[in-house]
């Protein structure tokens, strides 16, 4: 059913993300996860590559290489910078997020400029203080006027949101109930009224700014609608399921990369009068990380042939995201445990790659939530073959 033939295609972008992350992400990746701040000229460079718009249709300044292609150049450009990556990721998700739902004009004035990097990189403004996992609780409004809208509201958890020149926000524009109700807009980074807040001090991905936004009497057109007035959460669930094949992605990059640092650690390494790679505690749990890391290879891999063949992966993308994160998360707490007390210090690169890892069991929808999207598409297709 599933064909994960690499085409030539996939390849060639593949090699391309590869030779860009060891040669500029990976010197720089340290440095920027010490000093934290905005990865510009990484993100223009990436955007000169055409990693800004991997799935995006030639026609609109993208690569047109497909969902497939767009994971391997995830996986690529996580082994090297997470935090990079994840702006990456955002800015292509929102480009296609406004190639399935925004008009023609909208498509043709934003999307070539979030791919030549034109707007720096684009933010999704769904979460809010007081709306995580729920969005059904968003208190940020959008009145219509003679001219437009004007949205009022805070948002939470923006990432690149210090630089993005571009943001899809979600407002109610009705008391509907639960996620009814809700209106995607586009939004630029220089709107009157638009205030970014000071970057949070995060964990790990220190090298990607996460701010808050404030919009007070923010006027936008109306050509600033995105799809249908009141039904917004579909495309922010849309995106979502599309985004968590980049965060599982992005999970597996890092952990491979974990899984890297600890082979050759463990080579290098010497105790008892042999490297510690000969001892079978070591061995297994190099085996285990690399065992589980391609396992979720495969779950991101079928999400994403799913996804590029038009066909529903809301399951499969929880599944992927779920799996990838959970399981790079252990692969580099065992990558520090395999390098001993080296591991807990900044001289190897390992405890980056776990403080970096962690946050894709959250963000995307946390683990819970995976679970509850996955527990409700099983129940559906057992209902559907009872009625068949």
């Amino acid at each position: 059913m599933f064909d994960f033939s690499e085409t030539e295609t996939q390849a060639m972008i593949r090699d391309s993300a590869r030779s860009f992350a060891e040669q500029v992400l990976a010197p720089r990746a340290a440095e920027l996860d010490r000093t934290g701040g905005f990865p510009d000229k990484s993100l223009s460079q990436a955007a000169q590559l055409g990693l800004l718009g991997v799935n995006v249709p030639e026609r609109l300044g993208g690569v047109e290489a497909g969902v497939i292609a767009y994971s391997h150049v995830v996986i690529e450009l996580a082994k090297a910078c997470a935090s990079t990556t994840v702006a990456v990721c955002v800015s292509n998700m929102v480009a296609e997020v406004i190639c399935s739902f925004g008009t023609v004009e909208q498509q043709q004035e934003h999307v070539p400029k979030l791919c030549a990097g034109a707007y720096k990189v684009g933010g999704f403004a769904l979460s809010e203080p007081g709306a995580g996992s729920d969005p059904s609780s968003m208190r940020t409004r959008a009145r219509p006027t003679d001219h437009g809208w004007v949205i009022d509201g805070s948002k939470l958890w923006i990432t690149s949101g210090s630089d993005a020149g571009l943001f899809v926000v979600w407002a109610r524009t009705s008391d509907g109930p639960g996620t009814h109700g809700i209106t995607a807009f586009l939004v630029r980074g220089d709107a009157p009224g638009l205030r970014r807040g000071k970057p949070e001090h995060k964990m790990g991905l220190c090298g990607s700014t996460t701010t808050p936004l404030e919009l007070s009497d923010v006027e936008v057109g109306r050509d600033a609608l995105l799809g249908q007035v009141d039904k917004g959460f579909r495309v922010a669930m849309m995106a979502l399921d599309g985004g968590r094949i980049g965060v599982a992605s992005q999970a597996l990059g890092v952990g491979l990369a974990a899984v890297e640092s600890a082979r050759r650690y463990a080579l290098d390494r010497r105790q008892f009068g042999a490297p510690i790679a000969n001892f079978q505690a070591i061995q297994w749990m190099l085996a285990d990380s690399a065992a589980e890391l391609e396992a979720a290879r495969l779950l991101i891999l079928r999400a994403a042939w799913l996804k590029e063949n038009s066909r529903a992966f809301t399951r499969e993308a929880s599944m992927a995201k779920l799996f990838a994160s959970e399981r790079a998360c252990r692969a580099c707490d065992r990558a520090i445990q395999i390098h001993g007390g080296y591991g807990y210090t900044r001289e190897f690169p390992v405890e980056r790659y776990f403080r970096d890892a962690r946050v894709a069991m959250i963000y995307e929808g946390t683990s819970e939530i995976q679970r509850m999207v996955i527990a409700r598409e099983v129940a559906r297709r057992f209902q559907r073959a009872g009625a068949s």
